[in-house]
């Protein structure tokens, strides 16, 4: 498939060096207004342009990486050179319909979610379409289950799997800092607390995604009565380390939602 990224930030370079490292028989092309730092792209086979016109009329799909205030300009910018294209946006708050809308109901519509983690092939992508547009989802629910996991949701729920999914890296990543400055605290120097506190989260992760269990069930396999893992999860829920948590996403989707 080839593939068209319009906007070469963080998102976009995630999604296309996961695309060249984890998915076969795609080409892929980026766009951004200043290209300096993302030359490099060109080494892994992806082609880098600052015209979000090059090489977009041979693309199959079209996934804008970008702003919520440049769609309405990069939409001007290239549906008068695009036909039949699917336009898969990864643009936070932009729902279906409005895409619809802005496309003059003309083009097959996806939205997805993803996470910077996509380049390293564990992205938690959450996608929706119009049922109508189904076959024209589908290679692209494909593509972005070779970059992790990819589910199909209700279009009402997006907003919501941009905060648990793409806001919620930065959450994981917050609790792994903190872990680390206590590991720092209780002796260790500070790569090696890092690398313990990435390597338990990892585990801890991928344990419950082979499993399919609930958190509590793993968790009561290392809480052992009088033991020093149950004290310390004692601590951390009297000083609201899950209402906390619960709290901080539900702000981020308030904000999502205005």
């Amino acid at each position: 498939m080839k593939v068209h990224i319009i906007g070469g930030g963080n998102l976009g370079v995630s999604i296309a060096l996961g695309i060249a490292k984890f998915s076969k028989n795609n080409q892929v092309t980026v766009t951004r207004r200043n290209t300096a730092s993302i030359q490099y792209l060109s080494e892994y086979g992806i082609a880098v342009s600052n015209d979000n016109k090059h090489n977009i009329q041979e693309a199959d799909v079209v996934i804008l990486t970008i702003k919520p205030y440049q769609v309405d300009t990069v939409l001007a910018e290239i549906l008068p050179v695009i036909q039949n294209k699917t336009i898969a946006s990864a643009v936070s708050g932009l729902s279906l319909d409005v895409l619809q809308s802005k496309t003059n109901n003309e083009y097959p519509v996806v939205r997805i979610m993803p996470n910077i983690a996509a380049q390293f092939g564990e992205s938690a992508t959450c996608i929706s379409f119009p049922e109508k547009y189904a076959a024209n989802a589908s290679p692209i629910v494909d593509l972005f289950q070779d970059l992790g996991t990819a589910p199909v949701i209700d279009e009402k729920l997006m907003d919501a799997a941009t905060v648990l999914g793409a806001c919620g890296t930065a959450y994981a990543l917050r609790y792994i800092r903190a872990s680390m400055q206590a590991g720092i605290e209780i002796g260790f120097d500070s790569n090696t607390a890092l690398a313990i506190a990435a390597q338990t989260v990892k585990g801890a992760a991928k344990m419950l995604l082979e499993e399919k269990v609930h958190p509590e069930q793993l968790i009561d396999r290392v809480t052992t009565p009088q033991g020093c893992t149950i004290v310390g999860l004692n601590e951390m829920e009297h000083n609201g380390f899950s209402s906390s948590l619960i709290k901080g996403i539900k702000t981020s989707l308030k904000q999502i939602k205005g």
